[in-house]
């Protein structure tokens, strides 16, 4: 539940940037607290994106690079044409249910990331039109795209939940912490 990263110990690198990762997924699931799965499918804005869909996509992104990263194919394969569904919650797709998901594959991503030998070892990138051609990346630049990731859609997930209630980060930090029974100077 960090809002603000503090270095455990500067040598390091992974947790820390493990913990930057975790502080960015919490932005988004404190944007989903107490909403109802209508409020959390709204589109309140010019944009297609809802909170279910941003929270379904930024699960299934996150299992995609590290299944990448590991060498397997993702879960869910996208393409072109298909693309836009990862920001579409399906039947069943719940929040609870996405939250669940989500808590697992962080879970995998943890383990994996601190298991690698060396963050400076490489995986090939997909044949992708949005890839160019025989790329490879660093097991640092998989964790650093996906800070980058969920902190932009976390940015998404601020400014819609302030348009459904009004709700500011803010507010949705001290709700979190006074239910979970955290101290409010923490």
């Amino acid at each position: 539940m960090p809002t603000h990263v503090i270095e455990q110990d500067p040598s390091d690198e992974r947790g820390t940037l493990l913990a930057f990762l975790e502080a960015q997924r919490g932005g988004l699931r404190r944007a989903v607290l107490g909403l109802t799965e209508e409020q959390a499918a709204t589109r309140p804005s010019a944009s297609e994106l809802s909170l279910s869909g941003l929270l379904k996509h930024v699960v299934e992104t996150e299992q995609s690079w590290v299944r990448r990263a590991q060498g397997l194919p993702p879960a869910v394969p996208r393409d072109e044409s298909n693309w836009h569904e990862s920001f579409l919650a399906g039947e069943g797709e719940t929040i609870p249910v996405l939250l669940s998901r989500w808590e697992e594959v962080a879970a995998e991503t943890e383990r994996f990331l601190k298991e690698a030998p060396s963050l400076e070892d490489t995986f090939a990138l997909p044949e992708a039109p949005w890839f160019p051609p025989s790329s490879r990346v660093s097991m640092r630049w998989v964790m650093l795209h996906l800070i980058e990731e969920v902190a932009r859609h976390a940015g998404h997930a601020d400014v819609i939940r302030e348009s459904l209630d009004g709700k500011t980060a803010f507010e949705l930090v001290a709700e979190e912490r006074a239910a979970s029974g955290e101290a409010q100077d923490a």
